[in-house]
């Protein structure tokens, strides 16, 4: 059985945490150690179960709390090598684990997939993270969803899944014209009806969880996220990853 839970989603930090009955993986860590132990304590998670971490990017809202977490809990932390350079130091540890494209790093019997993803970084990726024949996509900060994101989440039985904004709210925000711009394009976020298309067209039969992640506090509400995909509230279970406090831990 798997256990997943958002720790942190959004742009004040992301965190994901993957895990059996005695190991676990952590995709980023964009929250700042302490807080990270005060979330997981709330969800009923032991952080002595993670293994390691895995970086999607450098943006500091994924990395802010890799360094001490990695320090403090004695892990390796996995990053494409251009992730690793563009990432500042005082967020970077001293070591890292490469990451590649072309085959999944075994850590503990969890076999992550890694691939390639549209955002504004270096070298940008997303995850697969399969176990004993679960799969769990962890797919957030994309302009786009390609080819690839298509494929990797029709094999998933639960993701993560970006629904940053509404295009409306976008539209007639407040950001400045060059942010709005910047979020709506192929290299930014998917929006509510980006990611309804993939839903609605990449789902596998064995799809059960989604828990819409990375949600604009200025660019949208979970009301209507949660609208955008009624059609589907008989289908599966959907969730919102909260912005300050971790989810509900789900078993898959």
């Amino acid at each position: 059985m798997i256990e997943i839970c958002s720790i942190a989603s959004g742009s004040n930090g992301n965190c994901y945490y993957i895990g059996n009955e005695t190991d676990a993986v952590v995709i980023d860590c964009g929250i700042y150690f302490r807080s990270l132990l005060t979330r997981a304590e709330h969800a009923g998670i032991d952080v002595k179960k993670i293994r390691a971490v895995l970086i999607s990017h450098e943006h500091s809202d994924h990395v802010r709390g890799v360094k001490t977490m990695a320090k403090r809990l004695n892990l390796p932390v996995y990053f494409m090598p251009k992730t690793y350079e563009k990432t500042y130091k005082r967020h970077r540890p001293d070591y890292y684990k490469a990451l590649s494209t072309e085959e999944p790093v075994e850590i503990f019997g969890f076999y992550v997939h890694t691939f390639k993803k549209y955002h504004d970084a270096s070298d940008p990726v997303s995850f697969r993270v399969e176990y004993q024949g679960v799969n769990v996509g962890v797919m957030t900060d994309i302009g786009v969803a390609d080819v690839t994101l298509c494929r990797e989440f029709s094999k998933c039985q639960a993701v993560f899944l970006e629904s940053n904004y509404d295009e409306e709210m976008l539209k007639n925000g407040p950001y400045p014209q060059y942010l709005k711009d910047r979020v709506a394009s192929n290299v930014g976020h998917l929006s509510n009806s980006q990611a309804f298309a993939l839903v609605r067209d990449f789902s596998n039969e064995n799809l059960k969880h989604i828990i819409f992640s990375h949600i604009s506090q200025e660019n949208n509400t979970s009301e209507k996220v949660l609208e955008k995909f009624s059609s589907f509230k008989d289908k599966y279970s959907m969730y919102i990853a909260p912005r300050f406090n971790p989810s509900e831990k789900l078993f898959i």
